[in-house]
């Protein structure tokens, strides 16, 4: 039988054959179903002539379902059974969840925040799994609506509705130098900003276009590189006068790692909000609703002491 002729039944008629056959009677059956007896009868008729058999005879007060009412009922426990498990409410347990997660993130965040929430996740939920991927801001809406991602860690600087949305908090700028730099033990001017060679990390475009908006009245800098990737500046940075414009809290623990100097900007600039963003059919999703509660919860509070930490307020 087609998908659409199956459509076309009343499937609520199975499921009143179960119950019959469990009651072994029309009026307890109806009870249940919350019918009258005679919508219940009618039922009965009807799933005779669905079936082609009278699946029960009467014996004193009680029915005795035939071999083909039997049989239609065992066949139905499987389906029905399942069938009310999608249905039921979803009590949520991380320990037995085995999900992949696919979240787009910038190298920034994959570096700085999401690290901090990882092992909470994992402890947890030791089962599930995940996907990173690069987050294109142009291209945003698609990846969570058409690419089947979970979950973005971003600034967005393009329209993203219907996209929902939760602000994690607050992100500051710094610079990264050579120690071999001719800024390294002197501070750095507005000046000296604009006239050193610049390489930038992909953390946004929004990023790019904040130090654009703050300099707009400004020479144009020297950028001689652009990368998703840090690791790309950092090959070159003790090669030539390089200034490296990154988040403020990656600049700290860069700079220990690879033996750097941070520098504040010299302007102002106001820190930005980082956000996790999903698609709308993520929303109620209790696997889903778990993981943001918890990226919420660690990155935004990382977030937090870091811009006490950093003086960014």
């Amino acid at each position: 039988m087609k998908i659409e002729e199956i459509y076309r039944r009343d499937l609520n008629l199975l499921v009143a054959l179960q119950v019959l056959v469990e009651e072994r009677s029309v009026s307890r059956a109806a009870e249940r179903l919350n019918l009258s007896q005679s919508a219940m009868s009618r039922v009965l008729g009807r799933l005779r002539c669905l079936l082609s058999d009278p699946l029960f005879t009467r014996q004193g007060q009680q029915l005795i379902p035939t071999e083909k009412a039997l049989s239609v009922n065992r066949a139905l426990d499987e389906p029905i059974g399942s069938l009310r498990q999608l249905l039921s409410p979803i009590d949520f347990d991380p320990t037995f969840c085995d999900q992949t997660f696919t979240i787009l993130t910038t190298d920034y965040a994959m570096q700085t925040i999401l690290p901090f929430a990882l092992p909470r996740i994992y402890q947890e939920a030791p089962n599930v799994a995940f996907e990173f991927l690069p987050l294109q801001d142009a291209h945003l809406k698609e990846q969570l609506t058409y690419g089947r991602a979970d979950l973005a860690i971003s600034r967005p600087i393009y329209s993203i509705e219907p996209l929902q949305y939760e602000t994690l908090g607050r992100v500051g700028v710094s610079c990264l130098l050579s120690k071999q730099h001719p800024l390294a033990n002197k501070p750095m001017c507005l000046e000296d900003y604009l006239n050193f060679p610049h390489a930038m990390i992909a953390i946004s475009d929004g990023v790019k276009s904040l130090i654009e908006q703050a300099l707009e009245d400004k020479p144009k800098r020297r950028m001689i590189l652009r990368t998703y990737y840090l690791e790309a500046a950092l090959a070159i940075v003790d090669t030539m006068p390089l200034i490296i414009t990154v988040p403020a809290d990656l600049a700290y623990l860069v700079s220990e790692k690879h033996d750097l100097i941070v520098k504040p900007l010299p302007f102002h600039f106001t820190p930005f909000d980082y956000s996790m963003i999903w698609h709308p059919r993520c929303e109620h999703s209790p696997a889903q609703e778990w993981l943001r509660s918890i990226v919420k919860e660690e990155c935004g509070k990382l977030i937090a002491n870091r811009v006490v930490e950093m003086g960014l307020e």
